[in-house]
């Protein structure tokens, strides 16, 4: 008889049960929240130009950072915690000082379309964090020197707009586009390493099992160390997830392969979001048709639907000793699941309408969603 036992988180996070408090003070809705990767501070981005910033001990707001001429879509920490970058409509990107609430510098601009997606490079490949990558509608990636404020290189290969960027831990730039291809891209040598196909549609989102690791990696006692743990010196490869329009998720073994490991089906409507589990055993998706599936994140194997939204369900967030996820949802409500029991454990209500963004803090004490109706909850 085999016995098959996994190593789990050595701490438990309580589930979130309660709104703690409501923060007002954005006048649109609110597209993006960001917990920084210390779990200090809070970002929020919203649809008055506008980012703010929260401290977290008092939840009352610390700095507003204005500067934008547009909507701002997408707030991205550096992984130092020294800058924020902020990305809008009116296509530039926006540096911050997250501690003074200043502006490092004027607007940054190249892109000549809304800015979809900022990332940074993680911590282990570069102690000083000062490079990160943009993506646009424009079609084109551009690589960042965040000090010298200035484009080191644009990658351009994409024949629409790309939607979803990340940098893994390997050291490779991983961008979704709409031309329905995800492409691998050396970042500092510029060069396209290999494109992956089999999507049908445009590829929306894309998610990394490391994605935990590289945000909270330098906090823990162990400091950089952490990603070598988890890819166990490079015995285990860091997976690839897509989403995309024609109702499919891809996993992809990017840094090898250009042939998928599997593709799952199951949803009935376009898949918006994807998270992987902290310890990347467990892939989450969220689709249109108002449900929340759970995948096994090494083999691509589906484990069960959780039902419950009446309405279609946007983003997701893992806890971090990954035994719960949370998902956010045009209903208006955010629902904490259990991975083990694949039941709903708490209903959190309280927005008034749709909500767009969720985040949970990677000290596993808070959660922070922002949507319509112009509300921050904690």
């Amino acid at each position: 008889m085999t016995i098959l036992y996994r190593p789990q988180a050595v701490f438990r996070v309580r589930a979130v049960t309660r709104c703690s408090s409501s923060l007002t003070g954005h006048t649109e809705a609110v597209l993006s929240v960001a917990f920084s990767p210390d779990g200090k501070q809070l970002a929020s981005g919203s649809g008055d130009t506008t980012i703010r910033i929260w401290d977290l001990d008092t939840e009352t707001p610390q700095h507003t950072l204005i500067g934008h001429k547009n909507w701002v879509q997408i707030v991205a920490w550096s992984p130092n915690c020294r800058m924020l970058a902020s990305g809008s409509m009116d296509t530039t990107i926006r540096l911050w000082d997250p501690k003074t609430g200043k502006a490092i510098g004027d607007a940054l601009r190249a892109h000549t379309q809304v800015i979809t997606s900022i990332a940074w490079e993680p911590m282990h490949l570069n102690e000083e964090c000062n490079r990160f990558a943009s993506a646009s509608r424009d079609g084109t990636i551009r690589i960042w020197n965040a000090t010298r404020r200035q484009v080191l290189l644009t990658l351009a290969g994409h024949t629409a707009p790309v939607m979803s960027i990340k940098w893994g831990g390997e050291g490779l730039l991983y961008s979704a586009s709409r031309d329905k291809t995800i492409k691998v891209w050396s970042p500092l040598e510029g060069k396209l390493v290999r494109t992956l196909q089999g999507h049908a549609h445009w590829v929306n989102h894309l998610a990394l099992s490391t994605d935990f690791v590289l945000r909270t990696g330098p906090y823990d006692y162990k400091k950089t160390k952490r990603y070598k743990a988890f890819t166990a010196n490079g015995a285990r490869k860091e997976v690839l997830a897509s989403c995309s329009d024609d109702f499919t998720i891809f996993l992809w073994n990017p840094t090898e392969d250009k042939k998928s490991l599997q593709r799952m089906t199951g949803h009935q409507q376009p898949v918006m979001g994807l998270a992987f589990s902290p310890d990347g055993r467990t892939l989450a998706s969220a689709g249109l048709d108002k449900s929340v599936k759970l995948w096994d994140g090494e083999k691509g194997t589906f484990i069960t639907t959780l039902r419950g939204h009446v309405g279609a369900v946007f983003q997701l967030a893992f806890s971090p000793d990954s035994r719960q996820v949370l998902s956010c949802s045009r209903d208006s409500t955010l629902k904490a699941w259990d991975i083990r029991t694949k039941s709903l454990k708490h209903e959190l209500p309280g927005h008034a309408d749709e909500v767009y963004a969720v985040d949970w803090s990677p000290r596993g004490d808070k959660v922070a969603s922002g949507g319509k109706d112009r509300v921050l909850k904690m």
